[in-house]
């Protein structure tokens, strides 16, 4: 089988989880690429050496430039801050190197339009990093609404809700400045991307951002803590989308709701592994919303267990992140989602923004 260096560039909360996905993947899923964990770049040289021991890496450097030009990294996965990832995109492109980016793609609409545009004029294997939808419900609940089993869908529901701000004495940190630490930066893009995958492009939004806690110890807030906005898709259907980090007593609120005119769909990341599926079709006395367990006839399932309602978890979400990447390689055929795919999500949420200041509907068209 043929091997690939892999340089992860962040060996934090995300650096982890890619590393010990790259680990599994290949056999969770026999995959015809195996990778190899080459290098790991961090902020200083010691914590580098200590992610590399602790990861299994070959070699550990503190100059993302190191990982980046070393021709034993065949392939780049960016878990860095977002006001890095721009620059070793490029970079990586520049040397016809594959690029998976961790989500949001960029600090700004502007960096993602940089990126999308390298990514592209390079003809490099390019990913951005959405993996709550990549959970076997939500593939699912995906192929449900394709196939047509509700109907036209009339209404979508969607928030990213957690709590990690909602005590004001938290104290400030590198979360509560700039944008891009925002609820609209950090919680959002993951709900927005479940609505385009979904249900398609976004064509306006009216939105309203807030800072609950504009003072906490330590320092002043300067980005928002939760987020509301209406929006219409391009297909006709009606939507709410709701983001907040101060939600009292939400760990995952990561969940969606479902209108069509034969049916409907219920999900709540809490609860991974159920779909709650309802159809209009059925006798009216037991009509109702029905839970469906995930097991191994739903997608992506079965390589992780062979039992019905046994469950996979957050973890398993990365390691089907890194399948594709990997298989994008391999066959050279782009995965989605693309860096265009992150784009996009980045026009949304600078729609909504500006929507905020303007008190206004904004086509997204128009970013």
């Amino acid at each position: 089988m043929a091997q690939i260096g892999i340089g992860i560039l962040g060996g934090g909360y995300m650096g982890k989880a890619h590393a010990v996905a790259m680990s599994a993947v290949g056999a969770v899923f026999n995959t015809a690429l195996r990778p190899r964990l080459e290098m790991v770049c961090a902020s200083s040289q010691a914590s580098a050496e200590r992610y590399r021991s602790a990861y299994g890496f070959e070699r550990a450097t503190d100059d993302w430039r190191v990982l980046v030009d070393d021709p034993k990294v065949g392939a780049i996965v960016i878990a860095s801050p977002q006001e890095t990832h721009r620059e070793v995109a490029e970079a990586a492109f520049a040397l016809g190197k594959p690029v998976f980016c961790e989500k949001p793609l960029g600090a700004s609409l502007a960096d993602s339009a940089a990126m999308v545009a390298a990514a592209e004029a390079s003809g490099c294997v390019n990913m951005v990093g959405f993996n709550y939808i990549r959970t076997p419900a939500s593939q699912f609940a995906r192929k449900l609404i394709a196939d047509g089993e509700i109907g036209d869908v009339t209404w979508f529901r969607g928030e990213h809700t957690e709590d990690f701000y909602a005590d004001p004495e938290a104290p400030a940190t590198w979360r509560t400045t700039g944008d891009a630490n925002g609820t609209m930066g950090d919680l959002a893009p993951h709900m927005i991307n479940a609505a385009l995958a979904l249900l398609g492009p976004v064509d306006r939004v009216m939105a309203e951002l807030e800072t609950v806690h504009a003072s906490r110890p330590g320092g002043e807030v300067t980005n928002d803590d939760h987020a509301q906005m209406m929006c219409r898709f391009e297909n006709g259907a009606m939507g709410h989308m709701y983001f907040s980090r101060v939600a009292t007593g939400r760990k995952m609120g990561y969940a969606y709701e479902i209108t069509g005119t034969k049916g409907a769909i219920r999900f709540d990341q809490e609860d991974q592994n159920a779909l709650w599926f309802y159809r209009m079709d059925e006798p009216e006395a037991t009509r109702g919303f029905r839970k469906i367990l995930t097991g191994p006839a739903h997608p992506d399932y079965l390589p992780f267990c062979q039992g019905p309602g046994h469950g996979t978890g957050y973890q398993d979400q990365i390691i089907i992140e890194a399948r594709d990447f990997l298989r994008t390689i391999e066959t050279g055929e782009a995965v989605w989602p693309t860096f265009r795919d992150g784009h996009d999500v980045n026009r949304v949420i600078a729609a909504a923004m500006t929507s905020s200041g303007t008190k206004t509907w904004q086509d997204i068209k128009a970013f």
